[in-house]
């Protein structure tokens, strides 16, 4: 299978928060969250232009505190105009960005980019109820799996 997000090719990285046992790579994450991700968990300044077409536009931050949740690691963020940073996951010598396919075509750069902080990002209450969303939606649904070992979730069935 081929995936369109940034790093996706080496993203074999495994979890590393037993909560979170069940989400055996980023891969599998990004295909759990293709299911979640929606206009509520974007970010409101992109709520509009947010489509099933383009899930993850406006979900970076809160997806890449989530994936460092789980796969420990850290966030940076690329800066882009009107100041905005994008963020992207790093885990040892393992980068990726679970979002980066909003920006289509556009070539981003991974290096030399300055750490995020979720103390930062989430001082923005509306961010971390997002976040908290996400996170609590993804919780449910992996447990759901585990408790009940089934194929029956479209999100899960591949990794059943």
């Amino acid at each position: 299978m081929e995936y369109k997000f940034y790093g996706w090719e080496w993203a074999d990285v495994p979890p590393a928060n037993d909560e979170y046992k069940a989400i055996k790579d980023p891969r599998m994450l990004y295909d759990i969250l293709c299911g979640i991700w929606c206009a509520d968990t974007c970010a409101p300044r992109l709520r509009d232009k947010w489509s099933e077409d383009n899930k993850t536009l406006g979900q970076c931050s809160i997806t890449a505190f989530l994936a460092q949740d789980i796969f420990g690691g850290k966030v940076y963020g690329i800066l882009r105009s009107g100041g905005n940073y994008h963020c992207y996951n790093v885990i040892g010598d393992c980068v990726f960005d679970l979002t980066s396919e909003q920006f289509g075509d556009e070539k981003l750069c991974y290096e030399n980019n300055p750490e995020q902080l979720r103390e930062v990002h989430f001082a923005k209450e509306e961010k971390r109820l997002r976040y908290e969303y996400l996170r609590d939606r993804l919780i449910l649904i992996t447990n759901k799996t585990i408790d009940k070992k089934s194929s029956h979730n479209p999100y899960m069935q591949d990794y059943a």
